[in-house]
């Protein structure tokens, strides 16, 4: 790290000096890494910094991939710059931030300092409806907001941003109607803010694992609800799981997400609107699936039961459109 770097850091948060701790990860495709600092002389003693570094060998102009990183880690420094939650749907604080040439930095409160200590690979009911309540907060926080300076539609498998996944799913009925389930999912009456990556991995637990903070917001902007929702379960449990425990989590979020709106807010409508997109957001993650990772084990019955409905509904829709114009 530069003294530029160690300077901004030391300056943020009032420290005497400091000493650069373990490497927490390497950031996607080697973009970097996020590391634990130490602090002497103030009142924190750590904080975690995001250091960027994009490859300066990249054709800047014609990767998709880099393009689309790049942007995100714009966005992400947008985010905690300008926006702000509140104790329900808890977030690091931002202290500093800065962008230089290749290179992006951004200063970011210790949550295991904060009590958000714990990690899950893995969870149970409990730590479950922990993070669906923190979504439902977040949903409900952002309802109806613009998401400015973020993406306008928010998740890393948003199709206009996957040309070449799209393209590459042997699917030729979900290929067809991919356009179609995402100008519906985009087109939805009530819309917010959505983290965009809300997958087990990006929660912090307490001990108790009964709250929960969340992190990485590269993808953060706007949508349905639902989108988080069934990104966050799908990387929770497996086909069978999913079959039994999926109605009751669902049931959940609604009663959390109605509990923390406005009550100006037609919340009828919304659940309804809300739960019809569940399979329409289940689905247009699985057809992102298809093309990047045909493999992978998110590919189940489950996803595809769910995809089957959505199509069917969407033949069917179709159909009723043909013969009200042959009328």
């Amino acid at each position: 790290m530069n003294a530029e770097y160690r300077e901004l850091i030391l300056k943020s948060c009032a420290a005497t000096s400091l000493r650069v701790g373990a490497k927490i990860q390497t950031l996607w495709s080697g973009y970097g890494e996020i590391v634990r600092v130490h602090l002497e002389g103030c009142e924190r003693p750590s904080v975690v910094v995001k250091h960027v570094q994009f490859p300066a060998e990249t054709d800047q102009s014609t990767d998709l991939s880099h393009i689309r990183k790049v942007r995100s880690y714009q966005v992400e420094t947008h985010w905690y710059q300008n926006y702000c939650t509140n104790p329900s749907c808890r977030i690091p604080t931002c202290l500093a931030s800065c962008s230089r040439g290749n290179e992006m930095l951004i200063v970011l409160e210790d949550l295991d300092v904060a009590g958000y200590d714990q990690r899950r690979s893995s969870v149970g009911d409990k730590e479950m409806r922990a993070c669906l309540r923190w979504l439902a907060h977040f949903h409900s926080l952002f309802l109806g907001r613009v998401p400015d300076g973020l993406w306008p539609v928010g998740t890393y498998w948003h199709l206009e941003t996957r040309p070449d996944e799209l393209e590459a799913m042997d699917d030729a009925e979900l290929k067809a109607a991919a356009l179609h389930i995402d100008k519906i999912l985009t087109n939805c009456h009530f819309k917010t803010i959505v983290h965009g990556d809300a997958k087990l991995a990006n929660f912090c637990f307490s001990k108790s694992g009964t709250e929960v903070a969340a992190v990485d917001f590269q993808y953060v902007g706007g949508g349905c609800g639902m989108k988080d929702v069934v990104y966050f379960l799908g990387s929770c449990m497996e086909e069978r799981e999913c079959e039994k425990r999926v109605p009751a989590l669902l049931d959940h979020y609604f009663s959390e997400l109605e509990d923390a709106v406005d009550k100006d807010v037609e919340f009828a409508a919304l659940e309804k609107e809300w739960r019809e997109m569940f399979a329409f957001a289940w689905t247009d993650f699985h057809r992102f699936l298809l093309g990047w990772m045909p493999g992978h084990w998110k590919i189940n019955r489950y996803s595809k039961k769910l995809t089957k409905e959505v199509l069917h509904k969407l033949q069917g829709a179709h159909s009723k459109v043909e013969v009200n114009e042959g009328k």
